[in-house]
């Protein structure tokens, strides 16, 4: 293990902006940004991407501003994943042990885990992560972590994550094309749940709702445990879409009008005050009453609401989540939209900022709504390091370290990130490892062809 300092570098494809960001962790265990750079998204449509050529122009946009800005190169990065095809489903595995009185080791969970990864799921399909819920050993049930106990039956319940292989590999070619490899592929809701959601409020029982552009990311936690996960296909776009309509103005005044006069409340829009528009091409300026403004996105925000709401119901856990719902996300700072949220669900709920987990001098800029996803990118990367550092740990709220990546951490050092200062640094080689190789056999199986568009 390099005794050198580490960074993580992660980057956030979404459907209006791509983010890359570069952090490290300081000794009193707090992220500090180094470096964060974003760009319009142009080639993303619900989180799925759908023009490679656009998608690499702007990741190699950020990707050279924060590196130029932080000092840092980096080669790996650590993405997040979101889109309408992705599903979650539930499973419950075991295996049977030799001896009953030999201790439980940490293989014997990681062979559970693979267990899980062979499961049958459709053509054209990938699991993306494998997330215990808890474990049972004999007849002692609710066990968090197994290793160390003695028994003849261990099993466990598994919350699995499954997306598309085609979207997975579009996301991976528009890294690969901007001459970076994907570390790992994590899914936004865990990630934006990281930054922003207090361990008492996981311990409780707490909505995470995560409004994007193109999709809404639910994820449901209760007793420090993910138990449900969900990918709405609507956000804050169709909101400006039902502005453009509705008043017959151009995107860009739509989406203008959203953020800067908008409210998810209509009843308390003030009659009287209007807003003028530039004409289309020279025509007369158009005026437009903020009441009118206020019912078209309440109505689009009631529609989203809904679609959480039964996701929450969905979950099974809709009567034990003490703490509410956290909005995050770019749509979180619409205003009067926490009220709306709490009429329409009747929790309680409040305004999810990255900045439980933050400190340096960026803590300020970085800590909006919208940054919320590629901060728990960037924490994520760091505990899967720690994963492969330290081995399994069943009490954090943390994915296994999947089994098919275990060679890669014995083989590779963690930290293939380099400062430019460094010179003893060597280039790193381009060298597949056998989990590449394993990885690229599987893929060629489920060939899928590209969906891109020109």
């Amino acid at each position: 293990m390099s005794k050198k300092e580490q960074y993580v570098a992660a980057i956030d494809i979404g459907t209006t902006k791509i983010v890359a960001i570069v952090g490290k962790r300081n000794e009193n265990g707090k992220i500090e940004i180094l470096g964060l750079s974003k760009a319009l998204s142009k080639g993303v449509k619900r989180g799925v991407v759908l023009n490679i050529e656009e998608t690499v122009n702007a990741i190699q946009t950020t990707v050279d501003d924060v590196q130029k800005r932080s000092g840092i190169m980096f080669s790996e990065v650590f993405v997040g994943i979101a889109g309408q095809h992705i599903k979650s489903m539930k499973n419950r595995g075991y295996i049977m042990r030799d001896n009953y009185e030999d201790e439980i080791k940490k293989e014997e969970v990681f062979r559970l885990i693979e267990d899980m990864h062979k499961i049958h799921i459709d053509i054209g399909e990938e699991i993306i992560h494998v997330i215990p819920q808890n474990f049972i050993v004999d007849n002692e049930t609710g066990v968090k972590s197994p290793i160390g106990m003695c028994g003849r039956r261990l099993e466990a319940n598994f919350h699995i994550v499954i997306g598309q292989v085609a979207a997975a590999k579009n996301i991976e070619k528009c890294i690969r094309k901007a001459n970076l490899e994907v570390r790992d592929m994590i899914l936004e809701p865990l990630a934006s749940s990281d930054a922003v959601l207090t361990e008492d409020e996981k311990e409780a029982g707490v909505v995470l709702v995560d409004i994007g552009g193109g999709t809404t990311d639910v994820a449901v936690y209760y007793d420090n445990i993910i138990r449900h996960t969900a990918v709405i296909p609507l956000g804050g776009n169709v909101v400006t879409k039902d502005i453009k309509e509705g008043c017959a103005i151009l995107q860009r005044f739509a989406e203008q009008l959203k953020i800067q006069y908008g409210s998810a409340l209509g009843d308390i829009a003030p009659e009287d005050k209007v807003v003028s528009i530039p004409g289309i091409s020279g025509r007369e300026p158009k005026e437009i009453s903020f009441r009118s403004l206020a019912y078209i996105i309440q109505s689009r925000m009631e529609e989203i609401i809904d679609f959480v709401n039964f996701e929450i119901q969905n979950s099974g856990y809709a009567d034990k989540l003490a703490a509410g719902v956290v909005i995050t996300g770019g749509g979180a700072m619409l205003k009067h939209l926490p009220q709306l949220m709490k009429f329409k669900t009747a929790m309680d709920v409040r305004i999810g900022f990255p900045n439980e987990h933050l400190a340096g001098t960026s803590k300020t800029e970085i800590n909006q709504p919208m940054y919320a996803t590629a901060v728990g990118l960037i924490m994520r990367g760091f505990e899967y390091l720690e994963t492969y550092k330290q081995g399994f740990n069943a009490d954090k709220d943390t994915e296994f370290v999947r089994p098919q990546r275990r060679a890669l951490a014995e083989e590779q050092d963690v930290s293939d990130f380099r400062n430019e200062e460094d010179e003893e640094t060597e280039p790193r080689e381009n060298k597949m490892t056998i989990a590449d190789k394993i990885k690229a056999m599987m893929k060629q199986m489920f060939e899928v062809e590209d969906q891109t568009i020109s």
